[in-house]
């Protein structure tokens, strides 16, 4: 499509730094940022709070199309951008252990993932868009396998669960590092091995490793690759 927003597609697994480095870069070039975890984590809590099993498909069907959900800046400079569900606002609610093997969940099946797709490129894809910064697990090979930019962002095993573990205790979480690593990689193996749109790396995104990279870096180099490629695609204008 021409003179759409530029897409740029961040995939990778749990704790390797998405959401970080996509906030970042967005608020960086002035893009939209659309998270999709949040998203699936959405699901899940709309679901969990109706008594609607993450395996239903005929009442995760029909729950979907009900679903109200947008975003909205951040509540406070440099905060993060904020989840809304119909009239509520559910950015921490979603951010729970719980919330997010709800998500994993969710997000395996067929019914779901389906009907959010549309959203998210209609989220993308809106005209005053100069460009859009998606980050989740099949950006790059489902949602926008034509992205402009594809970035496939890992990091070691020990290291994502590490980072994540530091966030749970700011929030108060009493989880143990143990219990964050084992949470981790059942969301691994439920990411990795479920059969529609498993996570993988897109055969043409770039695989970054952020195990001993500083985030600014990450996001730096991620800017400077956009803009080169902004300056390419006005230059055959």
């Amino acid at each position: 499509m021409t003179g759409r927003p530029f897409i740029v597609a961040i995939d990778g697994p749990a704790g390797a730094g998405k959401s970080s480095a996509s906030r970042l870069l967005a608020a960086r070039l002035g893009f939209a940022l659309v998270d999709t975890g949040a998203i699936y984590r959405t699901v899940a809590l709309a679901a969990s709070r109706q008594g609607i099993a993450f395996d239903d498909d005929a009442r995760l069907a029909a729950l979907i199309p009900t679903l109200q959900i947008r975003f909205a800046p951040p509540a406070a400079p440099g905060g993060a951008q904020q989840v809304l569900l119909g009239g509520e606002e559910v950015t921490q609610a979603i951010r729970t252990p719980p919330m997010s093997l709800g998500a994993s969940a969710v997000s395996a099946r067929p019914v779901v993932r389906d009907g959010l797709l549309e959203l998210q490129r209609r989220l993308a894809l809106a005209p005053e868009n100069r460009g859009a910064v998606l980050e989740g697990r099949d950006i790059g090979t489902v949602v926008f396998p034509d992205a402009d930019l594809k970035i496939f962002l890992t990091a070691s095993e020990r290291q994502r669960a590490q980072r994540r573990f530091a966030e749970l205790q700011q929030k108060g979480d009493p989880s143990t590092l143990e219990q964050v690593l084992e949470d981790q990689r059942r969301r691994d193996r439920n990411d990795s091995e479920r059969a529609v749109a498993p996570l993988k790396p897109a055969a043409d995104a770039r695989i970054l490793d952020s195990s001993e990279l500083d985030l600014a870096w990450v996001v730096a180099a991620l800017a400077g690759e956009v803009e080169a490629r902004l300056s390419a695609r006005g230059s055959r204008k």
